[in-house]
């Protein structure tokens, strides 16, 4: 199945030279949050290696936005060939409840008594709901868009890249 991946052009060179791709975690924002999805993907995928998690897409990212790299990094999109089953995927919005440390609530009304102590679900137990696709959530709190999929995987060699795309990552705009 496809996948892709936006990388620092330094890290596509590295893999070039080690013949595979994989998570760095000298460059990671988010430690503990990093340790808790390899938890999940050493529980949730059979033939995970145990590497630092390669980020992907479901979803072709446009490489015109300004959101992939700081402005004037040199990246590339890859375009890789994965087994479904070598990818966890979750919900790209609710994984910033992880990022954030708070609770992964489906309504305003969960929220509320979450946060009264009315719920027997714990913080750390909503956050699996990352991986549940098909969880129904209140439109009014999280509005009707369409989710946002990402995926982690462990090391892509080489063979797995199709397509290699240079670019370089747009500035923001002055007013951001």
């Amino acid at each position: 199945m496809r996948y892709w991946t936006i990388q620092a052009l330094e890290s596509w060179e590295e893999a070039e030279n080690s013949g595979y791709l994989e998570g760095n975690k000298d460059y990671l924002m988010y430690p503990e949050e990093y340790k808790w999805m390899i938890a999940r993907m050493s529980k949730r995928l059979p033939n995970y290696d145990g590497s630092y998690p390669v980020w992907v897409w479901l979803k072709k990212p446009d490489m015109r936005g300004n959101n992939h790299f700081e402005g004037g990094g040199k990246c590339v999109r890859l375009t890789l060939d994965l087994d479904p089953e070598d990818v966890l995927l979750s919900d790209f919005d609710d994984w910033h409840c992880i990022l954030n440390n708070t609770f992964n609530a489906v309504s305003e009304d969960e929220w509320d008594k979450f946060y009264a102590g009315e719920l027997q679900m714990t913080k750390e137990q909503s956050w699996e709901r990352i991986f549940d696709l098909e969880l129904q959530r209140d439109p009014i709190w999280s509005g009707d868009a369409p989710r946002v999929l990402q995926g982690v995987t462990g090391k892509v060699t080489l063979d797995k890249v199709k397509k290699v795309e240079h670019f370089v990552a747009r500035q923001q705009p002055k007013w951001m």
